[in-house]
Order: structure tokens, then sequence, then C-alpha cells
């Protein structure tokens, strides 16, 4: 016989954690489901008690300070397509956000889910790490910021501590001359899970980029910060030396997995192609910005 679920809708923060922190490691949190309805139909997710985050004002909308932006971690992707000022100004994070499943499922799905259930093929998380984007987190001992490079700690794992919520995500302000973008490889023309996925961020000025970050997913147990293919862009002006130099990176980066999806061989090479790919679309978008 199935335990009963407990199921809550709190509208504060503060509520949530508590319920989270009461739950003795059986909660979950419910932002949009696309993921954790899915799991426990399968049996894979067991909770006792879902917390449904959706009424809680702060992690459902989006707002602007100085060109920053504040996105509730239970906005859903399609919200985020919507929002004009958004996509100006982080078109590689939206269109990523936007490669999570159908437009069905977009109206649910959250960029705030999608990293927590810490996939490593997570079509949102590395182009979210090539932004630097910053995560605001609620727990039973307050409030953190956490980099949201360093959250995934494995497939289906993060570093959140037990009743900790990850509230909203805060994409930084862009320099004049920057763009950004995320590209993937997948086995079919839509709705798949991505074999290589790369995020490529990027600061110009003229024809020579001053600052970059490239994030890969799909390639490691989680998703990557390659911090050696970024230094390998900065200070050149993406010449193809440069760029073969961070592909490298990239490449050495991975420790992929074979399945049926893609070999070690076929995806490691694959990271390298799509970082130039990127590297491409970001400095066009960058010159334009």
């Amino acid at each position: 016989m199935t335990a009963d679920i407990k199921y809550e809708a709190p509208d504060t923060i503060e509520k949530a954690v508590a319920i989270l922190a009461a739950a003795n490691g059986s909660g979950r949190v419910l932002a949009g489901g696309t993921d954790l309805l899915v799991q426990m139909r399968a049996g894979v997710a067991k909770p006792g008690t879902i917390v449904d985050v959706k009424k809680i004002a702060e992690m459902t909308t989006v707002s602007e300070t100085n060109g920053s932006f504040r996105i509730g971690a239970a906005v859903s992707g399609a919200e985020l397509g919507e929002n004009a000022a958004l996509v100006a100004a982080w078109p590689g994070v939206v269109e990523a956000v936007n490669l999570i499943g159908s437009t069905q499922v977009q109206g649910r799905a959250s960029a705030g889910g999608n990293l927590c259930n810490a996939s490593p093929a997570a079509d949102s998380v590395p182009a979210m790490v090539a932004a630097g984007a910053i995560l605001t987190i609620q727990g039973p001992n307050g409030r953190r910021e956490l980099p949201v490079e360093k959250l995934p700690a494995g497939p289906g794992r993060t570093n959140l501590a037990p009743g900790e919520i990850v509230v909203s995500i805060t994409l930084p302000a862009r320099p004049k001359g920057s763009g950004d973008a995320y590209l993937r490889l997948i086995p079919r023309t839509e709705m798949d899970i991505a074999v290589v996925g790369c995020g490529v961020s990027l600061t110009m000025d003229g024809d020579t980029c001053t600052a970059a970050r490239v994030g890969l997913g799909a390639v490691a147990p989680t998703v990557l910060l390659v911090e050696d293919a970024a230094r390998a862009l900065v200070g050149s002006k993406l010449d193809d030396q440069a760029l073969e130099a961070a592909a490298a990176a990239c490449r050495a980066a991975c420790k992929p997995i074979d399945d049926k999806r893609g070999t070690i061989a076929y995806r490691t090479k694959i990271a390298g192609v799509l970082l130039k790919r990127a590297t491409a679309i970001a400095a066009e978008r960058a010159r334009s910005h």
C-alpha cells in the first residue's frame, strides 16, 4: 500500500523552507513538475511531502535592476521567452531554457527546476554557467548565494543542504559589446536529450575578445565551467588558432560516458565543434549589442 503524500502550497519562502525541513529528507519541491511528476509515475521519486512553490511571488516573477535580471526559480520557460528585455540581454540563456521539452512543457518547466533536477544533460544549465548566473538559496539557516556551476553534485544530486530551496537565478548586467549563445547536438530534430550542450558568453572590444565564459553539458557527471577554454579566447580576435585552443580545452575537460546516444569519442569531438559554432554566434551578437 502506497503511503499518503502530503501536498503543501505555501505563500512564502519561509513557510516552504519550514515544510521542507520538517519532511526530514522526504520532501520535494514542485516548481513546474515536468520532471517530478514523471519520476513519480515511473516510481523513481517517492516523496512524502510535495511543496508547491508556485504561489510564492519571489519565485514566480522576473525583475530587472540596472540591467541585471533576477529570475524566480519557478518562472516557466514560456514566460522567459515572452520577456523582451531578457531576450535582448541574454538570448542564449532564453534559447537554452526554451529547448526544455515541447511547447506545452515549456509552459510549465522552469530553469530552476531544470537545474535542481541535476541532469548532466540539462539544456538551461550550460547557458546559465556561461552567463555567470548566481543562485539565491534559502534554508533553515537563512540565505546564501552560490554560482550556478557549484550547485550540481552529480547525476540527480545537488549541493543543497536539507531544507534549502533555490529561490532565484540572477543574471548580471551586460557590458556593451556582449553576447551569448547556446547550442546542443541531439539525435532527433527536437524534443531530445542533448548528446553535448555548449554555452558561450563573450564581451568584445572591436574585434578583440575581452571576457569569456564557457559551459559544457552532457560530457561529465555535472555541467562544467571550462575556464581554460575561456582563457584561450580572451585577448584574441577569435582567430582559428584561438578557437582551436578553446576547442581543445573543451575536449580535454570532457569525461563522458558511452551510451546509446553517443560514444565517448563522439561526444569529446562534438564538444570542440559546438564551442567553435557557439562562439561565432555569441561574437556576432556581441558586435551588434
